[in-house]
């Protein structure tokens, strides 16, 4: 029997990519010298796409691929594939939820921790020579404060855990209250802010999210407080955070994500009270791995007539 055809839309973890070329014909569509041609060629055949978070999959590259049956995300966040268009069309959408929860959250309070006790300025103070000529600032203690966390699923709940163990207080918004969860429950985000020494982000992206986190919310959270994003760019009005922190409206920021990834606002660059991480949350050998196999056990499942393991649509 012939393998089936399945599209990858950009390079993948090595694991995984032998993974599947190991048991699906592999059709690499980021090397194809002419996109239009090499969907022509196999929209008659094509049943699978497995895609990246950053990648995603239109409405378009679906069109074009009618006997398409399944999309296998390798990333929880979902929002560069067009959910819509895949209902329409019948295509089954997966992604890898619960692996990377623990990697994300290790990432969230190492920035936590990093701009409060600000530890890459002290790291440059030392590497320019400037200790022997001066005792470095103070930085403030997570112990005791508020921890107010945006959006609390697996995500969330991992950051919520280890802020905990940091002696630290927790409460969260999201759309509904968690009835398993005893931590104050705020339906007013921007009565969180006001309360929160710390505002951490960890709600999925996508339209209904975008700029969640604004001006407005910004000015809540005030010139003690800071904001640490590890959920999406989209989330955070970037302009409006820039802005808060060029007045010292606010106290500072740990970012692992950007509106315009890999483009940073060179503003920032500049910031002390500021720390700049290239989209590494989930980057971990491990975490990775996990990533990879969960991806690779959805589309072996579907393939062999059985249920897919994180099934999103």
């Amino acid at each position: 029997m012939s393998k089936p055809d399945v599209i990858v839309t950009s390079p993948l973890l090595p694991s995984l990519m032998d993974a599947v070329e190991r048991d699906f014909n592999a059709l690499k569509l980021w090397l194809a010298p002419d996109r239009a041609a090499f969907l022509r060629e196999h929209a008659a055949t094509a049943r699978g796409i497995v895609t990246t978070s950053f990648m995603g999959v239109d409405a378009a590259l679906m069109a074009a691929l009618p006997k398409l049956e399944i999309i296998t995300n390798f990333g929880v966040g979902y929002d560069a594939i067009d959910i819509a268009a895949a209902k329409a069309q019948g295509v089954v959408v997966t992604n890898t939820p619960d692996v990377l929860c623990e990697g994300v959250a290790d990432c969230a309070m190492a920035l936590l921790l990093a701009v409060s006790h600000r530890i890459c300025e002290a790291d440059r103070y030392v590497r320019a020579g400037r200790w022997t000529k001066g005792t470095f600032p103070l930085g403030v203690s997570p112990a005791g404060k508020l921890c107010g966390i945006v959006g609390m699923g697996g995500i969330g709940r991992a950051v919520a855990k280890r802020a905990e163990a940091f002696g630290m207080r927790i409460a969260y918004h999201g759309p509904r209250q968690k009835d398993d969860l005893a931590y104050p429950f705020y339906a007013d985000l921007e009565a969180l802010a006001r309360d929160a020494d710390y505002l951490v982000l960890a709600l999925p992206g996508g339209d209904e999210t975008r700029h969640t986190v604004d001006a407005r919310i910004l000015k809540a959270l005030g010139p003690t407080g800071f904001v640490i994003n590890i959920a999406r760019g989209s989330v955070m009005d970037e302009a409006a955070l820039v802005a808060a922190l060029q007045t010292g409206e606010l106290g500072g920021a740990g970012l692992d994500v950007f509106e315009d990834e890999p483009k940073v606002p060179e503003a920032l660059f500049s910031m002390d009270n500021v720390v700049l991480l290239p989209h590494i949350g989930s980057a971990t050998h491990e975490t990775r791995k996990a990533m990879g196999d969960l991806t690779f056990a959805n589309l072996k499942a579907w393939f062999a007539g059985e249920p897919v393991l994180t099934r999103v649509v």
